[in-house]
């Protein structure tokens, strides 16, 4: 390995995340590569994670991926690159949007405020905000009481200003998202046909 592609952790010296993502592009497929890879180039919450940088950079991978050009799993690895994004939250997430590509959408926005610029701004986990459509995966923790009044709020605060708001959870990553995308088609269709919504298109409302 390279230099910075080790690190010692606990008296142990493994393989950095950045390298052990490399090396299981020898394994995973190419989806599950791009999940890691989103994972590791998220911009985590401080509050919550107590940290505020991300574990590496598309940049930073890339450089690695370059110095390792005979690499087994070197190709794929290239493949992720070019689809993976800054911005999900979670591995379904991920797979929701690559889902919503492989459909034929428009490339999602990913972590989209109501009003930009406000980091206090109820967020979409990916949306289109000339459309006014936000989409959200609501994992297993967005079952918990407090949760569910928070999402409330938040998807109260997007159909007051005008917005489609379209939830999906794990029954729909079982499903491959197939019915999220069909659901999203249309909501975009509708959008597009929309006189009210067509009238925000120039000047979108944050």
């Amino acid at each position: 390995m390279a230099e910075g592609e080790i690190e010692l952790v606990r008296g142990l010296w493994i393989s950095t995340r950045p390298r052990t993502w490399l090396d299981l592009a020898r394994t995973l497929p190419l989806n599950e590569l791009i999940c890691v890879g989103d994972h590791l180039i998220r911009m985590p919450r401080a509050e919550f994670e107590h940290r505020d940088t991300a574990y590496a950079t598309i940049d930073g991978l890339r450089a690695m991926v370059e110095r390792h050009k005979n690499l087994q799993g070197i190709v794929r690895a290239r493949e992720a690159l070019e689809l993976m994004r800054v911005g999900a939250d979670s591995a379904p997430e991920s797979m929701l949007r690559l889902a919503m590509l492989d459909a034929g959408l428009p490339e999602p926005e990913l972590q989209v405020h109501l009003r930009i610029g406000d980091r206090l701004s109820p967020s979409a986990d990916l949306g289109y905000r000339e459309r006014r459509l936000a989409i959200q995966y609501d994992g297993g923790h967005h079952l918990e009481e407090e949760q569910i009044h928070s999402d409330r709020r938040r998807d109260k605060a997007f159909r007051t200003a005008g917005w489609t708001v379209l939830v999906f959870g794990k029954d729909d990553l079982a499903d491959g998202f197939g019915d999220a995308t069909v659901r999203i088609k249309g909501a975009l269709r509708k959008a597009w046909i929309d006189p009210a919504v067509q009238a925000g298109f120039a000047r979108p409302k944050g």
